[in-house]
């Protein structure tokens, strides 16, 4: 009897000391996809421009379901050779962004490497740019990523396709769109957005209590859906300024956001809000902090997409 009771407190110790040992080394699951993990740079692939200059296109996979990371230009978001500001975001939104910007590089670039170094949250990650064929994209491959193609990537509507045409109202100065405001006081963006009303929008394939009980399943969340919603939409997102920002209405995520739940359209069960007859979006801007901010507009169909950029001076 002895023998047994000092076998089974060792068991209950060994089993104390092992609970305490996971709870102090492994933080918990529901925690792990949140906040905390860095930003991996994607090469998204290159196309031929009319000129004969070629253009990078980049994306990038922030590790953070809800965390968004700011990374100013510098040593720690850089490109080489050549300039290190080539245009890229210093605002990370959540998640998977896809054909985020675009970098020119001339027409006898030949089989150079262009390189998008990224360090955040203490972990260095770099992406590389050539001019392999097997990168070599187009509409019908950007809407197959982006999801409104799946498998059907012969569907002659999908293929008759062509991008929304983003435009912002007022006045610019030069080539930019600059508009300035001061701290706390709202901005009025008006966007016009058109499109051919392609591809056009399809159900989802499973019920809200279906892709629900499946997400309570799965930690960290996982796509619960096959392809992307296809609808219409406008977002207007951070694109470089470290301040607090408020848009009204809310924006809808432009990133891969497939929980069922999500204001996104890798949601599954998400619908576009109905789109205005005459095309007009109003949206008010309110920036907490003073400085330089850069607003990214897009304009997305479901399968192909129009961008705009803003840039805000905002004073005390």
């Amino acid at each position: 009897m002895t023998a047994h009771l000092s076998t089974v407190g060792f068991l209950r110790s060994a089993c104390c000391m092992f609970l305490i040992f996971t709870s102090l080394s492994f933080p918990a699951l529901g925690e792990t996809y949140r906040s905390g993990l860095y930003v991996e740079p994607a090469y998204e692939g290159w196309r031929r421009n009319e000129d004969g200059s070629f253009s990078f296109i980049f994306g990038y996979h922030n590790e953070n379901w809800e965390e968004e990371l700011d990374v100013p230009v510098g040593d720690n978001n850089y490109f080489e050779p050549g300039d290190a500001d080539r245009g890229q975001p210093t605002h990370f939104l959540p998640r998977r962004n896809r054909f985020t910007f675009e970098v020119v590089v001339p027409s006898d670039w030949g089989d150079r490497e262009l390189s998008w170094t990224l360090t955040s949250n203490g972990v260095t990650r770099t992406a590389y740019a050539t001019l392999e064929r097997d990168y070599v994209i187009d509409n019908v491959v950007i809407a197959s990523e982006t999801g409104s193609l799946g498998a059907g990537t012969s569907s002659p509507e999908s293929r008759a396709n062509i991008p929304p045409k983003l435009t912002v109202m007022g006045d610019r100065t030069g080539d930019e769109i600059i508009r300035r405001v001061r701290a706390g006081e709202p901005l009025r963006i008006e966007t016009r957005v058109e499109d051919d009303g392609l591809p056009k929008p399809r159900p989802p394939s499973r019920t809200r209590a279906e892709l629900e009980g499946l997400e309570k399943m799965m930690t960290p969340p996982r796509r619960t859906t096959v392809g992307k919603t296809n609808g219409l939409f406008l977002s207007w997102n951070v694109y470089r300024g470290a301040g607090e920002v408020h848009f009204d209405p809310p924006q809808i995520k432009p990133w891969e956001d497939t929980r069922a739940s999500a204001n996104s359209p890798w949601g599954a069960l998400w619908t576009p809000p109905p789109v205005p007859e005459d095309g007009m979006y109003y949206t008010d801007v309110v920036f907490s902090e003073p400085g330089t901010y850069i607003l990214w507009g897009r304009a997305d169909d479901g399968g192909l997409y129009h961008d705009g950029y803003i840039t805000v001076i905002v004073t005390e």
